[in-house]
């Protein structure tokens, strides 16, 4: 069961990632379709001796192999420029924090509380490299702006149950929107090759009401 579960993504955690994994599963239908129907042609004219070897003009068929392709790709761009523009530039953030890259570990500002900010480095534990001492918090269903950059080299700052993903650069200032929907925990990693210890980068995200939220901030200070 688990290795099934594997070949398909994350339980989504945002309404970005919601729509994602609805155009995925909807673009994976309709190539399928396709792939059925093409492999039953070629079966059926494998096997089929009745031929119409001299039947050299039909505008019905040509018109119609010609603007089925065509509706396809319509029905394939729509959703698609729709996600695009869903994960556009957000208006009126209602919390705003700061992400920056190290070698090799992430540092987080809250920005809009007095700029508290904290290091998060991984948590040795063999047998999962996910965990680390202080992890992201941030609060539930708030609109979510993060600002990511680097202080040495390119790092990239992903969580898939988000269905997000941006890089971070040296000198430059990155932008990230997203709304969380679901409480709980949540991993990612450094997805950029960023040197020896690239692989313990892991990024931790919890998922809190907003009175705990609250609560977390004012102890943490």
């Amino acid at each position: 069961m688990s290795m099934w579960s594997n070949m398909s993504f994350q339980n989504s955690a945002s309404f970005t990632m919601e729509q994602m994994t609805f155009f995925y599963d909807f673009s994976f239908l309709t190539i399928l379709m396709i792939l059925v129907f093409v492999m039953y042609m070629m079966i059926y004219l494998t096997f089929e001796s009745l031929i119409k070897c001299y039947d050299l003009d039909n505008q019905t068929m040509e018109s119609f192999w010609t603007v089925l392709p065509l509706v396809i790709l319509v029905f394939l761009a729509f959703p698609s420029i729709r996600i695009l523009y869903l994960m556009d530039e957000m208006k009126n953030p209602m919390l705003t924090c700061k992400v920056l890259g190290h070698q090799w570990f992430w540092s987080y500002e809250y920005s809009d509380f007095s700029s508290f900010e904290f290091d998060s480095y991984m948590v040795y534990n063999l047998m999962r490299l996910l965990e680390v001492d202080n992890c992201f918090v941030i609060p539930l269903g708030l609109k979510m702006r993060l600002l990511v950059s680097s202080v040495d080299v390119l790092h990239s700052w992903t969580v898939p149950a988000f269905g997000v993903k941006v890089d971070s650069v040296p000198g430059r200032l990155n932008q990230l929107n997203f709304t969380v929907n679901r409480l709980g925990i949540y991993f990612g990693q450094c997805s950029e090759i960023c040197g020896v210890n690239h692989s313990f980068m892991p990024i931790m995200v919890e998922v809190v009401l907003n009175q705990g939220f609250s609560a977390w901030l004012e102890n943490s200070k």
